[in-house]
Parts: C-alpha cells; sequence; structure tokens
C-alpha cells in the first residue's frame, strides 16, 4: 500500500473541500473553465472529475477502491491551479533546454516535476494541454512514437520545472536507462513524477520497469492514465480496478488515487503538478 510518508508529506490534500459545493468567493477563470462551470452538474463531473463519474458503473461494494476523495480539490482550487499555468507578463512560462545526460541538464533550485510514459502513451500532448494558456511555447507532438529523444525542461512561472522525458519502449533512446535512471536517482529538485499509462492495454512490462526505478528511489508518483476516451466504459472500469489493485498492493511510493485524464480537460492534472511550488 501508500507509503504513510507520501501521505503525510501530501499535507493540504486532504483539507480539501468537496469539488462540486458552491463557490464561496469570486476567482477569474479562463474562459474554457468558465464555460465549464456553466455545464450541467453531471457533464462538469464528467468532464473535471472522470473517476468521480465512473464509479457509476461500479458495485457499491467495489467503489471504496477507487479513492475517489483522497484527492478532493473544490472548482476554486482547480480554477488557481490553472493560474499557474496561464503566461502572463508577470508569469512567464518557457522552454529552458534540453538535455541528454543529468550533467547537461540546467542547474535549477525550483522545484522540478516530470511525466514519463511508454512511446506513443500520449505524454507530449498531455504537456502541450498543460501549456494550453502559454500559446508561445512549443511541445513537438508526433504520431510517430518515441520522437522525444531528449529530456526537455520548461520553466512554470515562479514555481516549478517541468521536465518532459523521453518515452520508453519503442523507437526509445539507446542509452534510456542510463539517462532516466540517473535523472530519477539523482535529480535533487525532482518534487513528484508523474507515470502515463495507456488505459486501454494498462499497465506493461515496459511500464514495471518504470514503476521499479520509482519505487527504488523512493519517489512519489502519480499514474496518469490516457485515451480513455478509446475505451468502453466497461473496459475503462475493469482496467481502473485493476491498476488500482495493483498500486495498492504493489507499490510503496505511488499516490493512491488514479488519474484518468482527457487532454482537452486536464484540470485536475495542472492542480496536482501545481501543489509540488
Amino acid at each position: 500500500m501508500a507509503a504513510p510518508g507520501l501521505l503525510s508529506g501530501m499535507g493540504c490534500l486532504f483539507e480539501m473541500p468537496a469539488a462540486l459545493g458552491r463557490v464561496s468567493r469570486p476567482y477569474s477563470t479562463s474562459h474554457t473553465f468558465a464555460e465549464v462551470l456553466r455545464m450541467p452538474e453531471r457533464q462538469l463531473t464528467k468532464l473535471v472529475f472522470p473517476l468521480q463519474e465512473l464509479q457509476r458503473h461500479l458495485l457499491p461494494e467495489s467503489r471504496p477502491v477507487l479513492h475517489l476523495k483522497t484527492f478532493d480539490p473544490s472548482l476554486e482550487d482547480i480554477a488557481r491551479a490553472e493560474s499557474f499555468f496561464t503566461a502572463t507578463s508577470r508569469n512567464r512560462i518557457e522552454y529552458l533546454s534540453s538535455a541528454e545526460h543529468l550533467d547537461h541538464a540546467p542547474d535549477l533550485l525550483r522545484p522540478e516535476v516530470c511525466f514519463i510514459g511508454r512511446s506513443n502513451v500520449g505524454k507530449s500532448s498531455l504537456i502541450k494541454a498543460l501549456f494550453s494558456l502559454a500559446p508561445e511555447v512549443e511541445v513537438r507532438v508526433s504520431k510517430k512514437p518515441g520522437h522525444t529523444k531528449k529530456m526537455n525542461f520548461f520553466k512554470v512561472g515562479k514555481y516549478f520545472t517541468l521536465v518532459d522525458m523521453p518515452g520508453y519502449g519503442y523507437r526509445a533512446p539507446e542509452d534510456f536507462v542510463n539517462m532516466v535512471e540517473t535523472y530519477l536517482k539523482e535529480r535533487k529538485n525532482l518534487m513528484r513524477t508523474f507515470l502515463l499509462v495507456d488505459s486501454v492495454v494498462g499497465i506493461q512490462k515496459a511500464d514495471n520497469i518504470a514503476i521499479e526505478m520509482c519505487e527504488e528511489f523512493a519517489l512519489p508518483y502519480v499514474i496518469v492514465l490516457t485515451k480513455i476516451d478509446k475505451s468502453s466504459k466497461g473496459h475503462l472500469v475493469k482496467q481502473v480496478l485493476e491498476i488500482q489493485k495493483f498500486v495498492a498492493t504493489k507499490t510503496q511510493g505511488c499516490f493512491p488515487q488514479l488519474f484518468p485524464v482527457r487532454f482537452c480537460w486536464i484540470f485536475l492534472i495542472q492542480l496536482q503538478v501545481g501543489e509540488v511550488k
């Protein structure tokens, strides 16, 4: 099961009010999120909290294993997190540099998060979606697996650095293991790792290698489920339950709640990333 130290270290994550309650005070939002707030409650839940939407398809005795309330932000919290990813004159978001080895990486003091996953899992697409309110930031997305060959570093205001790691598996860089293992083991300011898993096929052998590295180095990490629109509800529920069981019984450092994501609606991921600031 997830390590107690990880849970206690998340602090305010467990003190947030229920997300669909009345907003207590005005706050600024992007045009996109403002449109979401005007949606009927059920549609809003489906888009912003996809895991909660899935519970309707579960037997009552199966629902507790989803850990729906472990990370339970309010809409205000989500709007604040979105502001971290909104480029302004006072909140500069920009590409910094790329590196093939850790000793070539920028020497930064601010907290760092990294995104890692199999080739073609949708990692670059997710990062591009995170930066949708910073149009000057170029995140290259390719239909060919293995497009990302280096570690790409992005500055997110004064808050943190986001790192796009090369994909593992098909067409991975030849020195992938040394590059990524060294980064995960030695990067002192790495606060959280986001491990992307294809929800259509679930955890694969290559994913297990990445999970083992996170566990070996005692890294706090989060599993993000991509491509949830490509599965039937029944298949997605089956995969979620299997992965949730894996997290509960086979991991120590993984956050207990999964994060299914649609790339056009990435509010919860923005908030999880923003928590490291």
